[in-house]
Order: structure tokens, then C-alpha cells, then sequence
């Protein structure tokens, strides 16, 4: 118990817990478009594409004479990363090429670009490790501000908007014959995704931040049948996970990012293998005359009202 009051107490981890906090809510909320979407690793794409954000701002850094030389990385990465997924939207909407081709186009690019302008701002692969596999531990009070501020526009426009977000994400012939502006909603997501993902970047990094997006909703899916019901237990899951990942990692010597992705895998497994049970209890006590229909998609078209 003192040492639980100990972490509470440090102002490191508050200010690590704030993120993981802010991060398990927005994260997941941005996921359950990207799922709807079928773009599960569009996250992972502009994470590569932050990647050189985060070095072209350790050489503006370099270059200006700030101290420390990566102040300027988180904001390069969100400069970047909006950039990424603005292009890879205009490229998937236009149907030059296909949607994995240009998730891999942002891959390589991504990675070969941040390592190659970190060299040129005298700096090292080294540096970017903390990047690629997330730093919690270093969050200092800019980051904090930076990322309170980004949070909160992910989630004010990702649930403001979340019945325009379901109609174009589920069925965008529909969304335009509604009279809906369907580009601007789909770059919208792209731009909403991108902040996710620099948001999420210090604490799980960018190699794994599109599992913080993608497994909660995966869990939700397994226990849910609503969009909205899948985008609230994904927000929980999302929470739970970040902030028992990162308590852990206090106490044990660990990183917080992988900790967190392996306490998220593991609820997807624990949900999957309990909801058989779960099914068979319900049909048990329903005596429901047509077991064998599927309950596991994400929206049910008789259920599309939900999203609002």
C-alpha cells in the first residue's frame, strides 16, 4: 500500500498515468473507425511517417540550437504523420493504387526516412528507440500539455462526429446519397488518426501504437453487437490496460509499451475463450430457436441506429 502511495505520489508517474489515461480513452475510439474501415494498420503506416517527423524535428532542434535537440520531435511527428494520412486517404480515394500498397509505401518510407535525416541531424538510430517502442518514463510537462491538448481533440471530434464517422466508415454510397460530405469526413478520420497516433507514441511507440488501436476494439467485438456499445468497452479496455501496464512496469523492470500490448492481447484471448461459454449460457436461458446465427459483427444494419 506505500508503495502503490509512493507511485500516486510521483510526479513522474502522475504525469505518465495522465497520458496512459488519455491515451487508453483516445486510441480506441479512433480504432473503431479503423475497423469499420477495414484500415486496421493505417496506424501503423503513419506511425512509420511520424517517425520522420520525429527526426526532422530533432534537426530543427539541432539546426535552432534548442536544448534538448528532440523538443521540437513530437510536434515534427504531428506535422508528418497529418501529412501521411492526408496522402494515403487522397491515394485510397482516388484508387491509383491499391490501399496496401500505400500502407507499405508509408512502411518504408517511414522508417528509411526517419533513420536517414537522424543521421544527418548528427544524431543516431539510437535516439529513435525511444520512439519506436514508446519513453513514458521521459514525458516531461510540455509533452504532457502537448498530449492533454491533443487528446482532447481526438476525442471531441471522434465523438462529436461519431454518427457522421459511422455512416461514412460502414457504407459511404449511403453516406453520399445522404448528402453527407464523404471526403471531408474520410480525411477527417485520416487527420484524427494521425493525432492518435503521435498522442500514443510515447507510450507504447510507434512500432505498437496501432495495436493500442486495434486489440480493444477486437475485444469489444467479441462481447458487443452495437457500434456504440463496441466503442465504450473498447474505451474501458483501453484505460484498464494502459494503467495496469504501466503500474506494472513501476514495479517491475519493464517496458510499458510492450507490457501494455501483451495485457491487451491477453484480454482478446480471455474474451475469446470465454464467450462460447457466454453464448451457450444466454441460448440456455433464452432457449433461443436459432443458435447458430452470427452475433459477431461490428454493426448490425438493423442496429445502425445505435451509433448515434
Amino acid at each position: 500500500m506505500v508503495a502503490v502511495t509512493e507511485m500516486l505520489t510521483d510526479p513522474l508517474m502522475q504525469r505518465a498515468l495522465l497520458v496512459a489515461l488519455l491515451v487508453g480513452l483516445a486510441a480506441p475510439v479512433v480504432g473503431t473507425y479503423l475497423v469499420q474501415r477495414r484500415l486496421s494498420l493505417l496506424g501503423d503506416g503513419i506511425g512509420h511517417v511520424a517517425l520522420t517527423g520525429v527526426a526532422v524535428g530533432w534537426l530543427a532542434g539541432s539546426v535552432a540550437g534548442v536544448t534538448p535537440h528532440d523538443a521540437l520531435a513530437v510536434p515534427g511527428a504531428v506535422v508528418f504523420a497529418v501529412i501521411g494520412a492526408v496522402a494515403i486517404e487522397v491515394v485510397r480515394s482516388k484508387g491509383r493504387t491499391s490501399g496496401d500498397v500505400a500502407l507499405a509505401l508509408l512502411f518504408y518510407g517511414g522508417i528509411a526516412g526517419g533513420v536517414l535525416i537522424m543521421s544527418l541531424a548528427g544524431g543516431s538510430s539510437a535516439n529513435l528507440v525511444g520512439y519506436l517502442f514508446g519513453s513514458i518514463s521521459t514525458v516531461s510537462g510540455a509533452d504532457l500539455a502537448l498530449t492533454v491538448a491533443l487528446a482532447a481533440l481526438v476525442l471531441g471530434v471522434g465523438l462529436g462526429l461519431r454518427t457522421a464517422f459511422f455512416a461514412v466508415s460502414h457504407d459511404e454510397e449511403f453516406a453520399r446519397a445522404a448528402g453527407l460530405p464523404v471526403r471531408a469526413l474520410n480525411v477527417t478520420i485520416a487527420v484524427v488518426a494521425a493525432l492518435t497516433v503521435t498522442v500514443a507514441m510515447r507510450v507504447v511507440g510507434v512500432l505498437l501504437v496501432s495495436a493500442l488501436m486495434i486489440v480493444p476494439v477486437a475485444v469489444a467485438q467479441l462481447v458487443t453487437s452495437s457500434f456504440r456499445r463496441t466503442m465504450a468497452v473498447a474505451m474501458a479496455v483501453g484505460v484498464v490496460v494502459c494503467l495496469a501496464g504501466l503500474t506494472i512496469t513501476y514495479f517491475h523492470d519493464a517496458s510499458p509499451g510492450a507490457t501494455i500490448v501483451v495485457l491487451a492481447i491477453g484480454a482478446y484471448v480471455l474474451a475469446a475463450a470465454a464467450r462460447p461459454l457466454v453464448r451457450r449460457a444466454r441460448r440456455a436461458a433464452s432457449r433461443d430457436p436459432h443458435p447458430d446465427v452470427p452475433d459477431d459483427v461490428l454493426v448490425a444494419p438493423a442496429r445502425a441506429e445505435e451509433a448515434g
